[in-house]
């Protein structure tokens, strides 16, 4: 009775002391918010909005002390029902997680398990925060309770649900996958795992990749193990591209990695990142890495992904995204174009190519365009696009040439000689050389030696190139077969270079193809001839001066001297006599020393 009745003073006791401490700490709090400046506030309004925040943050702590401090003593006295009562007032009000954790470990200190099972379930309604279900999920995994495992389980997905993105974070789920390794679910953790890597913010990736990456090295298959360099490797390569998201070679290497895998979805995912970056400039150069995306994502979703509607998609996408007023790509076009034809829509193939060429004429398109048809044997279509062609680039030979050698192969060559005559009748072209010679080469074929030599005198008004020379001389030699046209030819080309000191190689070059045209017809007395012209190869010093012209060495120089070229003779003369006087000198002072 005794015992009771001091028990009963103490409670008291105690009480008077947390109600004194109460209105002693509530005292405190209004006395420092109150002990500001004279004019601190500007106005009776913000004055009270500071005291009423002012007794929220500091009241607040005072008040979970007592609440505190009135269950410790109810427990003190081995009032444990007190002291549940104390606590569910408490809990109420929501307190922080501290408070809970306090409640949960009475409980658990009492082996009132299930009691601080459901303390931990109005835990996470008041705190739904991911530390908060981690220490439920640890508090069910360390409990002896039969299907320990099952609600460790139970509260990890009900978390997942409840936080939806909060839950994504490393600690939380590499707790998880963890938990199922630590039950020898290794299946179950390695997807818990590849969700991870898959909706995690890549910044936030990397402590999941070293857990995954011991995780496969210590439970995991060779797949296993390939499945988590693929993902590190993926880091890696969204690393790289955070740097700089037109790095190009690096979408390249990351489009091939996803290929590897085979998983369609993530392919397309990369392409369409990949493809989102589009280039700043507006120069060419800088889109030609660029563009090999595009043409490698039409290609997978046409052949590896087997859709068709798609892989048509990604060409207009593509076709549509080229500025073609500063540039195009016809290999896109093509491409396109091809991909058509394979799905059989011939039509589309055909007005794609001419909206290519309608916008932006260039070489190759008619050329592949050119080649479409006559793989079709569209022989009339290919001559309206060779007509195009060569309005489009008339100084083009190679388009001239082309267009002339596809009449000839139909046996048209009176087509094939307007287009050349047209041809060489331009006022410019880019090769002119080519398209005379392959204009000489259909004549000779035809037989028409006339016509040969009728354009090789043409071609000599228009130049004097030793080329031209040699060749018709060779012509009249070896397919005329008439040798003294061939000779007449060497010497009017002889005669030719000898007018200019400065074609001297030329002339030699002249010589020797005369000789050796007389000597494989046999006329020996003509080839002496020709040999009596043949130069003498003298050396000589050339001053070699600088920027500012004056002298800053020598260099050595072959000359020819050739026998009949009038205007050497005098200086021939000169040297003669030169070398005799200086022989006459040596005489001279072999005599003396004698």
């Amino acid at each position: 009775m005794f015992r009771a009745r001091s028990n009963s003073l103490y409670r008291t006791s105690m009480l008077m002391y947390v109600i004194q401490a109460f209105s002693f700490g509530c005292h405190c709090i209004h006395l420092s918010n109150t002990r500001r400046a004279p004019g601190t506030f500007p106005s009776i309004s913000s004055m009270n909005a500071y005291l009423n925040h002012s007794w929220s943050m500091r009241g607040k702590s005072v008040t979970d002390q007592l609440w505190f401090k009135y269950a410790f003593m109810e427990e003190m006295l081995g009032n444990v029902p007190g002291a549940r009562r104390v606590f569910e007032r408490w809990m109420q009000w929501h307190p922080n997680e501290k408070a809970w954790m306090t409640y949960i470990n009475m409980e658990v200190r009492y082996k009132e398990f299930d009691r601080a099972r459901n303390i931990y379930e109005r835990f996470v309604e008041s705190h739904n925060t991911p530390a908060a279900w981690l220490k439920f999920a640890k508090f069910c995994e360390k409990s002896r309770s039969s299907g320990r495992t099952e609600q460790t389980r139970s509260v990890f997905e009900r978390a997942m649900e409840s936080l939806g993105e909060e839950a994504l974070t490393p600690a939380f789920l590499i707790e998880f996958a963890s938990f199922e390794e630590r039950e020898r679910e290794f299946d179950r953790a390695r997807v818990i795992y590849k969700y991870a890597l898959d909706n995690l913010p890549k910044n936030d990736a990397e402590e999941v990749h070293r857990a995954y990456m011991s995780f496969e090295k210590k439970h995991g298959d060779r797949e296993g193990i390939e499945d988590a360099v693929l993902a590190k490797r993926r880091f890696q390569y969204e690393e790289e591209l955070k740097q700089n998201p037109r790095n190009y070679d690096v979408w390249f290497d990351y489009v091939r990695l996803e290929e590897e895998d085979g998983e369609h979805s993530r392919i397309r995912e990369v392409y369409e990142r990949a493809i989102s970056n589009v280039p700043l400039s507006s120069e060419k150069r800088h889109w030609r890495r660029y563009i090999y995306l595009w043409i490698m994502y039409a290609v997978f979703e046409e052949l590896d992904a087997d859709d068709v509607d798609r892989a048509r998609e990604v060409y207009k996408a593509c076709v549509g995204i080229v500025p073609h007023k500063n540039f195009t790509f016809a290999k896109i076009w093509l491409l396109f174009a091809s991909f058509e034809i394979r799905q059989k829509n011939l039509k589309a193939a055909r007005l794609l190519l001419g909206r290519a060429i309608g916008m932006c004429p260039k070489d190759r398109l008619f050329r592949g365009y050119i080649e479409l048809e006559l793989q079709l044997g569209e022989i009339d279509r290919v001559r309206k696009i060779y007509e195009k062609y060569i309005e489009c680039f008339p100084a083009n030979c190679a388009a001239w040439t082309k267009f002339a050698e596809l009449e000839v192969s139909l046996g048209e060559d009176d087509r094939a000689r307007a287009i050349y005559e047209l041809a060489v009748s331009q006022p410019q072209l880019d090769m002119p050389e080519l398209l005379w010679k392959n204009y000489v080469d259909f004549e000779i074929a035809c037989g028409a030696y006339d016509r040969t030599r009728s354009l090789y005198e043409r071609l000599l008004e228009k130049t004097q190139h030793v080329k031209v020379w040699l060749s018709f001389a060779r012509f009249e030699d070896e397919e005329a077969g008439d040798h003294e046209r061939a000779r007449a030819t060497f010497e009017r080309a002889y005669k030719a270079f000898s007018q200019d000191a400065a074609t001297k190689e030329e002339r030699l070059m002249v010589l020797e193809a005369w000789r050796d045209a007389e000597v494989n017809a046999g006329d020996a007395d003509m080839a002496a001839e020709v040999n009596k012209k043949m130069p003498r190869k003298v050396k000589k010093r050339r001053a070699v001066t600088g920027d500012d012209g004056s002298v800053q060495g020598f260099e050595e120089i072959v000359d020819y001297i050739f026998p009949d070229d009038a205007s050497t003779k005098p200086n021939l003369k000169l040297l003669e006599m030169a070398h005799r006087w200086k022989q006459q000198q040596g005489g001279m002072s072999a005599d003396a020393a004698e």
